[in-house]
């Protein structure tokens, strides 16, 4: 068993820029990964896709989240659901935006 805290892995994030959010993958096997998203005001995730599954679960803050022509802002407790190859991008608002991505991979 492994217990992850998403809300303290979230704050010690690091980026690689000032520009860019911090990132950091919290748990990483063949079937699934998670990785959690602390973008701060100003930032984003650029539009991409990823071949598997890809669920969004905003821990803290409130921000906008975009896919194939959909743009929606979320906040605490929204789950956003991609289907695999679909088109997605996040945007933080006027504060952080904390984000938990759980990736299926596909088989």
């Amino acid at each position: 068993m492994k217990v992850i805290n998403v809300q303290a892995a979230a704050a010690a994030a690091v980026s690689s820029s000032p520009m860019r959010p911090a990132t950091a993958a919290v748990h990483d096997v063949p079937v699934v990964r998670l990785v959690v998203f602390r973008i701060e005001p100003g930032q984003q995730v650029a539009p991409h896709t990823n071949p598997g599954t890809v669920l969004l679960t905003v821990l803290s803050g409130c921000g906008t989240i975009s896919g194939d022509g959909e743009t929606h802002e979320v906040g605490e407790g929204s789950v956003v659901a991609y289907s695999p190859g679909e088109l997605h991008a996040m945007r933080a608002g006027d504060e952080p935006f904390c984000l938990l991505a759980t990736i299926i991979h596909p088989r």
